[in-house]
């Protein structure tokens, strides 16, 4: 068998370089994580609607002159947002709205070059492993499905709405979120096969199907508190205004209605839902000690105390925003650590 040191370096280059491309989406999910902070800092300030059109290639420079801010703070002054809740907004104010929801959409691009330009250099190269092309290739094309989804979920507050449907903004999170778990989830495989050729790729088990399934419902129904801004309507733990259950919940359409809708509801089976959330995943915690992985029992431990106390800390500051946004950043960060051990879970014995 051939020494690959002993190989030309431009056969070398040419060969699958597995943990060269764990490295990179490793690095690619942590921008990731960096856009769902700013999207939580967009959402918090209100700046989700300052940018009234979508234009991939040009949006990606800001006004460069106070003309073009007076052209872009008179397409805001026409959406039903401004009229019913900004009206009289200075252009300094609307300037420092703009440059979140700007960040925001920059950054989303910056994650698609991440994972676009390399891929194809990688791909040239024929760097990439037999059988993870078609999932890298799947990872970038989500990054342009996560932009058409945040236009699609922008334009549900320009014409109607003085904010954006909390459907829309719960597929545009979760989408983000499922991104991040899938990069975790292939930079584990490529790990894996850069220390053993003959690594097999990771498998979901039952249990991790299940501790998925508890954990979507919790970041679904976050997403709706998000955007209902929910979280307003209690300031207190663990009763909500004195109750357990809390007054103002709206039956009157019926339950699926106030289930979807309703925002004292929808906060009331988020906080407590999370404890079901937290103990599937200190399940899991303790099954992976059991089975030798420590390090990310301990990681899933530390980070769903840290979620839990935040989302309390939210609460009774009645969302003091930079708590709210470390709230969202930490359950990206869960989501990025749970990946990572229900890939643990799932390895094959070799």
């Amino acid at each position: 068998m051939t020494d690959a040191s002993t190989l030309s370096p431009s056969v070398r280059l040419s060969a699958p370089r597995p943990a060269a491309l764990a490295r990179w989406l490793w690095a690619v999910a942590l921008l990731v994580i960096a856009v769902v902070a700013v999207g939580g800092i967009t959402r918090l300030t209100e700046s989700g609607l300052s940018i009234t059109e979508w234009k991939p290639v040009s949006g990606v420079l800001p006004p460069l002159t106070e003309a073009g801010w007076l052209a872009e703070f008179e397409k805001y002054k026409r959406i039903p947002e401004y009229k019913a809740i900004n009206l009289g907004m200075t252009l300094d104010g609307f300037k420092a709205i703009f440059f979140w929801e700007w960040l925001h959409r920059i950054l989303g691009r910056l994650v698609g070059m991440a994972l676009v330009v390399p891929l194809i250099w990688y791909a040239w190269r024929r760097a990439v492993p037999a059988g993870y092309g078609w999932r890298l290739v799947a990872l970038a094309a989500l990054v342009g499905l996560q932009g058409a989804i945040g236009w699609w979920m922008v334009a549900s507050g320009l014409e109607y709405r003085t904010d954006v449907s909390h459907f829309r903004l719960a597929t545009h999170l979760l989408t983000a979120l499922f991104l991040l778990a899938g990069l975790v989830w292939t930079a584990r495989d490529l790990g894996a096969l850069a220390r053993n050729p003959a690594a097999r790729p990771a498998r979901l088990t039952g249990a991790a199907l299940g501790i998925i399934g508890i954990l979507f419902f919790q970041l679904l129904l976050g997403a709706w508190v998000a955007g209902l801004n929910a979280g307003y309507v209690a300031s207190t733990w663990p009763s909500m205004n004195g109750h357990f259950v809390p007054e103002g919940i709206d039956w009157s359409d019926g339950a699926w209605m106030a289930f979807t809708n309703d925002p004292f509801l929808i906060h009331f089976i988020h906080r407590w839902w999370s404890w079901a959330a937290a103990l599937a995943l200190l399940l899991l915690a303790r099954q992976l000690s059991k089975g030798g992985a420590r390090t990310e029992a301990a990681l899933l431990v530390a980070v769903v105390a840290a979620q839990m106390t935040l989302g309390i800390l939210t609460v009774v500051t009645g969302v003091s925003m930079w708590i709210a946004v470390l709230h969202q950043v930490t359950g990206a960060v869960l989501v990025a650590i749970a990946a990572a051990a229900l890939h643990r879970l799932g390895r094959p014995a070799t």
